[in-house]
């Protein structure tokens, strides 16, 4: 089923161990005030504009770009990525690699595991935000419902839609979470395999194409975070643990590489980096189009409410996510 194919970047001639240290030693800063950056630009912007009148269409344009970067980041860097691994020739030469296309199944049950806790954290934020049912029981709790009619029948419309605004920002808050999930899947990924990595060829050009990767994925979860509304402390742990996933997996590659020698040409490391980017590719894909654009772009009250001008703007911030993040794949 999958054809083999031999990667001649892996090549011995520009091997260099010394080099590549010094490089991966240089990306590990790089990338994080790279990130750093990145996940911050949005989350300040947001509660500098908070409270003025654009904020909202500010925000929501926000979140469109982050679902283009999302949603390329997925189907233009991971998957790909994912299948070269398992289509390698050290992999795709042996049982059962070669009779399967096991990066499809995976992607596959990834996304289907994203909807599945998207259902699950759903159901329990809905049953639990529920209120139990009160019944007028005193004399004179009667006589007041009798009296004011009019005004319990607008304060339960009130009560209402603060409820329902309230499982809008718990689903944001949970979709950001999520996300974050899959997202750090991809980042260790990524510093893991350039901190096996001994080939100086390879590592040179990632170091300037993961720092742009790095700002444009940053900005796309920072949009998600500012919209969820999170509190000062979680939103810093959100930003920091973006920040420093990619440069401690550099770290662990690189550790992981000095005790064992275990590069990242080996059959087991190509099959773990198939595996893993698979399953957060299909992680991404489902939050990019579900959570973020199918939810913006059709069950978005601020969208239906302002006319045609902020779906189109909406639209172009998508593409132009999208298009930033898929420019990069010609480095990265």
């Amino acid at each position: 089923m999958v054809r083999c194919v031999t990667d001649t970047a892996r090549g011995l001639a520009c091997r260099d161990s010394a080099a590549a240290t010094h490089l991966k030693l240089i990306s590990i800063l790089v990338i994080f005030v790279t990130s750093v950056v990145g996940i911050s630009s949005p989350v300040l912007l947001a509660r500098y504009f908070r409270g003025k009148p654009a904020y909202d269409k500010a925000v929501l344009a926000i979140k469109c770009f982050a679902a283009g970067v999302i949603l390329s980041t997925s189907l233009v860097h991971v998957l790909p990525d994912a299948f070269d691994a398992l289509s390698d020739c050290a992999v795709a030469s042996r049982h059962p690699w070669k009779d399967f296309p096991f990066a499809g199944l995976v992607t596959l049950f990834g996304a289907l595991l994203a909807l599945f806790v998207d259902i699950t954290a759903s159901s329990h934020v809905e049953h639990s935000s529920q209120a139990p049912y009160k019944p007028i029981g005193t004399h004179e709790e009667k006589k007041l419902a009798e009296l004011g009619v009019v005004e319990s029948a607008e304060l339960g419309a009130s009560c209402g839609a603060d409820q329902a605004e309230e499982l809008v920002k718990l689903k944001q808050k949970l979709v950001s979470q999520v996300l974050e999930i899959g997202i750090i899947f991809h980042s260790v990924i990524i510093g893991v395999t350039m901190g096996m990595s001994q080939n100086q060829c390879t590592i040179r050009p990632l170091v300037a194409a993961l720092a742009f990767h790095q700002i444009f994925e940053g900005m796309g979860l920072g949009g998600c975070i500012a919209q969820a509304g999170f509190n000062f402390g979680t939103t810093s742990y959100m930003c920091f643990m973006f920040s420093v996933t990619t440069p401690m997996g550099i770290i662990l590659g690189m550790i992981v590489f000095s005790l064992t020698g275990y590069d990242d040409s080996s059959a087991h490391a190509l099959i773990m980096e198939g595996l893993l980017g698979s399953l957060s590719s299909g992680i991404l894909i489902y939050m990019a189009l579900v959570d973020l654009i199918a939810a913006d772009f059709f069950h978005n009250k601020l969208m239906d409410s302002s006319g045609p001008w902020l779906k189109k703007a909406s639209l172009v911030a998508l593409t132009l996510g999208s298009t930033s993040m898929s420019i990069l794949a010609l480095w990265a």
